[in-house]
């Protein structure tokens, strides 16, 4: 029998070692205090956790350890074991390896076997992805219980060796935008009293005959000796020109698919792109009596992890009636991601 109502039942996460704030990566990098002031007034993030020890340019932790990290957290807040688990999905733009896939690593150090498993390999929208995946499949009846997990390993892209004074914009701004995170969330088609349910979620490529807002490349400057290839590179303005519009964009077609208005959101979970972007973005969203749940200013762009610290932070505060709405965007190829929650 198919399941009418999907319901989030708990959200666990994982950050790596101490936060660095910019005045740590100025002195690294032995950058000036203009540098920091810059970093503080145009970028607005003021600290992230890194898994690569900027010393010695080792990772002293993957993406599998994070994720399984938070994942037990999530499960150990559903009150579920990894026998309960009958799916595990995986949203990432940055996995540990080609093979074995990361979500493979992650579901056996947490005792998980004998169920579907699935990596979906995107930036932002990743998470939202992975999401609506585990979201559809309980839907079908065949499943009761998914673990859906996001994350990312953003420093390594990191090259701590580097003379960021010598690094176009293009690449210089990746070194103070992102983080490594990992986070996770436990869906069930069981009814539960309090738990939230997911009424919607976007994704939608809008990518057609646009060049890309970023590109990565598939390994990091941590991995080869390539000093004259760039491994990361962001096209900001572009992404500053189209984030704030299609935001806008994929709020009215979540609202109007429900039938809700700007005033009927309770929590705003928007775009984590940067302290400085972020409130650019929720200033033309216009939803003044939605509480914003923004993380990205203390613990910087974490990709795919930061809806589950959105969500940590939100579950908690909810009430019966309360509405949630995310929003994301992917700059890479322009994708559109969205979600909207409600405790009924």
């Amino acid at each position: 029998m198919e399941a009418s109502e999907i319901h989030i039942l708990s959200v666990g996460t994982a950050l790596p070692g101490d936060p660095l704030d910019n005045a740590d990566l100025a002195r690294h990098f032995g950058m000036d205090p203009v540098w920091e002031q810059w970093v503080d007034a145009f970028v607005g993030t003021r600290a992230r956790h890194l898994s690569v020890d900027l010393g010695t340019g080792k990772l002293r932790s993957t993406l599998a350890d994070l994720a399984t990290r938070a994942a037990a957290r999530a499960l150990e807040g559903a009150g579920v074991g990894a026998g309960d688990i009958d799916l595990v999905v995986l949203g990432t733009a940055t996995p540990d390896q080609l093979m074995p896939a990361t979500v493979n690593v992650v579901a056996d150090r947490l005792g998980i076997d004998g169920v579907p498993t699935y990596q979906l390999q995107s930036g932002c929208a990743g998470a939202f992805q992975a999401l609506d995946v585990g979201r559809q499949m309980l839907r079908t009846g065949g499943h009761r219980t998914a673990l859906v997990i996001g994350g990312e390993l953003c420093s390594r892209h990191y090259d701590p060796g580097v003379d960021l004074a010598r690094l176009d914009s293009a690449e210089l701004v990746n070194f103070v935008l992102f983080g490594d995170g990992a986070g996770a969330a436990v869906l069930t088609a069981e009814q539960v009293t309090g738990a939230p349910v997911i009424h919607r979620v976007l994704n939608r490529l809008t990518g057609l005959n646009r060049e890309p807002g970023q590109i990565v490349e598939w390994t990091g400057a941590l991995d080869r000796a390539d000093a004259d290839r760039s491994h990361i590179k962001e096209d900001y303005k572009a992404i500053e020109e189209s984030v704030p519009v299609m935001s806008r964009e994929i709020a009215e077609e979540i609202l109007g698919d429900l039938g809700w208005t700007a005033a009927d959101v309770d929590y705003l979970l928007p775009p984590q792109l940067s302290g400085r972007m972020t409130r650019r973005i929720v200033d033309g969203l216009d939803m003044p009596l939605a509480d914003e749940i923004t993380r990205v200013d203390t613990i910087a762009n974490t990709g795919n992890a930061m809806p589950f610290f959105q969500l940590e932070d939100t579950l908690p505060q909810l009430a019966q009636g309360d509405r949630v709405l995310g929003i994301s965007v992917e700059s890479s190829k322009w994708i559109k991601a969205g979600f909207a929650l409600e405790v009924q």
